[in-house]
């Protein structure tokens, strides 16, 4: 999926939003952004797909973090462009 399609969610945005701060749990996640459970496992799926966030288990909990950093640009005339990148966190 291309970042722009990924980032067009407001419900994404406001999933990588929360886990900006801290690794969360599902559970966590879908109180925070107020989403049932499979709604969060379709966006954390299709995040985790792209490489955007990770997971790891503990316990009984699956904890999300961000994996990249997520950079937006917008350029005035000339070049008018407009676009997104993932870049890894270093």
């Amino acid at each position: 999926m291309e970042p722009l399609e990924l980032l067009g969610s407001k419900t994404r945005l406001e999933i990588l939003h929360k886990l900006s701060s801290r690794d969360m749990y599902v559970s966590e996640l879908m109180e925070e952004v107020g989403m049932d459970g499979k709604t969060a496992k379709h966006h954390l799926d299709m995040m985790e797909e792209a490489g955007v966030i990770s997971s790891r288990e503990e316990g009984r909990r699956r904890y999300y973090s961000v994996e990249k950093e997520v950079m937006l640009k917008v350029s005035p005339s000339p070049n008018r462009r407009f676009e997104a990148n993932f870049c890894p966190i270093e």
